[in-house]
């Protein structure tokens, strides 16, 4: 029996165990659209023998957990606990854990790998064929891809780490072990939003000298700005509304275009008539701009809306380059495939293989190369969880990034 037949065998007790009614923790949960709370519920247990137990010391919100809250992304159940990024201490580890141990500082990433399968051995973790046990998503993307932790029953139903404790599977390959020099509000951004961003930057392939454009400057799409910044772009110019995002931007030297105010492509035609060498989407699929898309979301006649697409097909140059890296999950009508072929661009996309990417950064951090502290706005406690999801709802204070930690007592 080979080593992906014995994960197959016990991968329904590993990904979905039984948990005792009487282990309770407090954690975020979702009770439904707009609904979340602070509440008691199921605290996990090592239930493999690859298992660790995570204590929580620092969680994050993400402009993506809005998706579930708002409805946007479909699959949820009310009781799910959100967060797929969050760092802590191992409390316990299983007997088959090799590379950390009892005490030691970890931050887990967001994709949930086996490191066994094809994709995982290509370090292609965001594709692992293993964690996620839902059916759907084959039906829906033609193969599996990863288990993310607190993101719907469409990528496995994981309880998520905006929470007391969490359950880590496979921990040797989904857990990365933290100096003491890196703190934590730092070190939690491994899991998800530094290296969403470099991953960005390298579908893109931004090289010295390109221009760019990004859709979207929340926290990934502002570290996007940054991460082309180093990298040596010539030019970046940021796409958003809110009068926070772009200040923040601009602070960054990073041009800046209000798409309330003035017209995208026509704005980016004017400072670079031959079109942008890299078009950036930031952002995700229920950002509908025309009144076309807004009705057929509302009348659920497609999942996601093309007119981020539209605008970056027609403003990138040909043979330019277009990533995807906003949360799309379903079909988009009206997709400017025409634009695509005609102009010999290039599209890339899809979930961050964290694992691939994660050391290099933490060395990044380690030697002063890379502080991506500045897009994070407030920090408290897990318990006010519910009141930062309100003000991220109704783009309230500012906020752009929050980190959390059940140790913390109210908001600084």
């Amino acid at each position: 029996m080979n080593v992906l037949t014995q994960i197959g065998d016990t991968l329904d007790s590993l990904m979905q165990p039984d948990i005792p009614p009487s282990r309770q923790m407090h954690a975020l949960v979702w009770n439904g659209v707009n609904d979340v709370r602070y509440q008691l519920a199921p605290a996990p247990m090592i239930t493999d023998p690859r298992d660790i137990l995570l204590r929580v010391r620092a969680s994050s919100i993400c402009g993506s957990d809005i998706h579930l809250v708002d409805g946007s992304m479909s699959s949820m159940k009310s009781g799910d606990i959100l967060g797929h990024e969050f760092l802590g201490i191992v409390e316990e580890a299983g007997s088959e854990v090799r590379n950390v141990r009892v005490g030691q500082r970890v931050v887990v990433a967001f994709d949930i790998a086996c490191g066994e399968c094809a994709f995982c051995r290509r370090e292609e973790f965001s594709g692992c064929k293993i964690t996620n046990l839902n059916p759907a998503i084959v039906e829906l993307y033609g193969h599996k891809t990863a288990a993310i932790y607190g993101y719907s029953h469409l990528t496995g139903g994981i309880p998520g780490g905006q929470a007391e404790f969490v359950r880590v599977p496979f921990a040797d390959v989904n857990c990365l072990v933290i100096p003491d020099e890196v703190p934590d509000d730092k070190a939690v951004l491994l899991g998800d939003v530094l290296p969403t961003s470099y991953h960005a930057i390298q579908l893109g392939n931004v090289s010295k000298g390109d221009t760019v454009a990004i859709w979207g400057l929340g926290p990934i799409g502002l570290l996007t700005a940054q991460w082309c910044k180093l990298q040596g772009a010539s030019r970046v110019v940021g796409i958003d509304c809110v009068a926070d995002r772009l200040r923040k931007a601009r602070d960054m030297a990073v041009d800046t275009i209000n798409f309330n105010e003035h017209d995208v492509v026509l704005t980016l035609k004017e400072v670079f008539p031959e079109g942008i060498d890299v078009a950036i989407e930031c952002a995700g699929g229920e950002y509908s701009k025309s009144m076309t898309h807004r009705m057929e979301r509302m009348f659920s006649l497609e999942s996601d809306s093309a007119d981020i697409f539209s605008e970056m097909f027609q403003s990138v140059r040909p043979f330019g380059r277009v990533v995807v890296i906003g949360v799309y999950t379903g079909y988009a009508n009206h997709f400017p495939v025409g634009a695509m072929m005609e102009k010999c661009l290039t599209v890339n996309g899809g979930q961050t293989p964290v694992q691939k990417y994660w050391k290099k950064l933490l060395q990044m951090m380690v030697d002063g190369t890379l502080d991506p502290s500045g897009v994070i706005t407030h920090k408290g406690s897990l318990a006010d969880g519910a009141k930062f999801y309100e003000k991220f709802m109704n783009r309230q204070d500012g906020i752009l990034k929050v980190i959390m930690s059940p140790e913390l007592t109210g908001e600084r």
